[in-house]
């Protein structure tokens, strides 16, 4: 069997704030697509599948020439998703890339499989904070690491807090104390991707709304890998304008 991991993305018709999000096309294309074919252009060297939970999704993915999963419509989260396709796919490691993020980028999916070569179950990125604003921002979720890289804690609060300064910090505090944003990309073990589901959900998961939280509290390693690039989601029909933006930039 090959040591490689494999790329699964997946993919729900399913939201709230911008129903059908992944058939909805730009400049012609489905952002699902731009995502697809986005990884396979910077991440050549991994196997690349989409687990689905539609026939419509299936159709789109399948005609542009990529592999796809099909998957019960009920899961409760994408890891869950995830563990079913890999029962099939049976790779030994699993990089989770959303399908509406269409800007992924060759680093980050690399440092992510780079991340579960030691003792973690897991790995995910994160990012320095540069703005007070977005330290404070409980829908910007901090990470703070041990020196070996390894998670000691996610939270909705601003972590560390700054004690002498009554937690009020500025940007140039930021700067020299390298506070992070955690970017939801994840790698998973294929022996813990497949536990996961049957882990009693956590005390912390439950108050923070963190699913990683769940991992720690029942004793698993993630590792947090450090990137300077940002990831760029599609949450809501606004997001599209600005992913236009990058693409014109892009050329």
């Amino acid at each position: 069997m090959s040591k490689t991991p494999s790329i699964i993305v997946p993919a729900r018709l399913a939201s709230t704030r911008f129903p059908q999000k992944l058939l909805h096309e730009v400049r012609g294309k489905p952002i699902i697509v731009w995502t697809a074919e986005r990884i396979r252009e910077v991440a050549p060297e991994f196997p690349l599948y989409f687990a689905v939970d539609d026939s419509a999704l299936q159709s789109c993915l399948e005609s542009a020439g990529f592999q796809v999963v099909r998957t019960r419509p009920d899961h409760p989260s994408g890891t869950d998703r995830l563990a079913e396709a890999n029962a099939e796919v049976g790779a030994p490691a699993v990089i989770n890339v959303q399908g509406d993020e269409p800007l992924v980028t060759g680093e980050q999916i690399r440092a992510l499989a780079k991340g579960l070569e030691g003792q973690a179950a897991m790995s995910t990125l994160a990012i320095p904070f540069d703005r007070p604003e977005d330290f404070a921002n409980p829908n910007q979720v901090n990470v703070v690491r041990d020196r070996e890289g390894y998670a000691l804690y996610f939270s909705r609060s601003s972590i560390p807090y700054a004690r002498d300064l009554g937690g009020k910090v500025d940007a140039a505090w930021l700067k020299q104390n390298q506070c992070y944003r955690h970017l939801g990309l994840y790698a998973y073990k294929a022996e813990f991707l497949s536990a996961f589901s049957s882990l009693e959900p956590g005390f912390l998961e439950n108050i923070e709304k963190l699913e990683q939280l769940r991992a720690m509290e029942h004793g698993y390693r993630i590792h947090v890998g450090i990137t300077d690039q940002p990831t760029i989601g599609i949450d809501a029909p606004d997001d599209v304008a600005e992913f236009e933006a990058r693409l014109t930039a892009l050329g």
